[in-house]
C-alpha cells in the first residue's frame, strides 16, 4: 500500500459519525474494517458520481479513480441462459480514464446485457455513482482491469457518491479476490493538429 499523507479520517469513523451516513457507506466502512484495510472510507464534501468528479474532488488524475462498471450476466460460459430473475451482476473495475470493452468482458464471463439503475441497486445494494468494489449485498462476478496498475495509489467508491477510500491495485485484488485481465478498449490516439 502506498503511503498516504496523514488524514483525520484514516481512523475508522466513530459509531455516531458512521450511523449518520447512508447505509451503503456504512456497509463499506464496516467491510473495510473487517478486511483490515489500513485506510478508512472518507466522506467527500461534494458528490462524485463520475470518475472526473472524483478526480477533481481528490486532486488526482482521472486514471487513479477505480471506476466500477456493472453489467448483467445473461448467459454463462457454457451458453446456457441464466434463470429469469436470477441474473448475476458482473463488476468491472478499471481506471477512470478508460472505457470497458464489453466484448473482452463477455469473452471471459459470457453474454452480457446492460444493467439499469434498479438492477444495480438490487444486486449490489449501491446506487450508480457509488458502487464500491467491496460490501455488496450479493457478491458480483468481479474483474479488475490491468490499467489500474499504472498507478501506485487509486481511489474507489465507498457505497455512496460522497464516499471514497484509498488503496493500491494490489490491495484491490486482495480485498476482492478478483482476477486481473485486459478488458478495456485501447486508448484513443492523441489528436493531431
Amino acid at each position: 500500500m502506498s503511503a498516504l499523507p496523514d488524514h483525520p479520517s484514516d481512523s475508522p469513523p466513530g459509531d455516531a459519525a458512521l450511523a449518520s451516513r447512508p447505509e451503503g457507506f456504512q456497509r463499506v466502512a464496516r467491510e473495510l474494517q473487517r478486511l483490515q484495510h489500513p485506510h478508512a472510507a472518507r466522506w467527500l464534501d461534494v458528490p462524485a458520481r463520475t470518475a472526473q468528479e472524483a478526480a477533481d474532488a481528490l486532486g488526482v488524475a482521472v486514471g487513479a479513480i477505480a471506476k466500477s462498471v456493472i453489467f448483467r450476466l445473461k448467459a454463462g460460459l457454457d451458453g446456457q441462459a441464466e434463470t429469469a430473475g436470477a441474473e448475476r451482476a458482473v463488476l468491472v473495475v478499471t481506471s477512470g480514464d478508460r472505457r470497458v470493452d464489453e466484448k473482452a468482458v463477455a469473452a471471459r464471463v459470457g453474454k452480457l446485457g446492460r444493467a439499469d439503475a434498479d438492477f444495480v441497486k438490487a444486486r449490489t445494494g449501491f446506487s450508480i455513482g457509488g458502487v464500491s468494489p467491496v460490501g455488496h449485498l450479493n457478491p458480483p462476478l468481479t474483474l479488475i482491469d490491468r490499467e489500474l496498475f499504472r498507478f501506485p495509489l487509486i481511489w474507489a467508491a465507498a457505497g455512496h457518491p460522497n464516499g471514497v477510500f484509498p488503496l493500491s491495485p494490489d490491495d484491490l485484488v486482495r480485498l476482492t479476490g478478483a482476477p486481473v485481465h485486459d478488458v478495456v478498449q485501447p486508448p484513443a490516439p492523441p489528436a493531431t493538429a
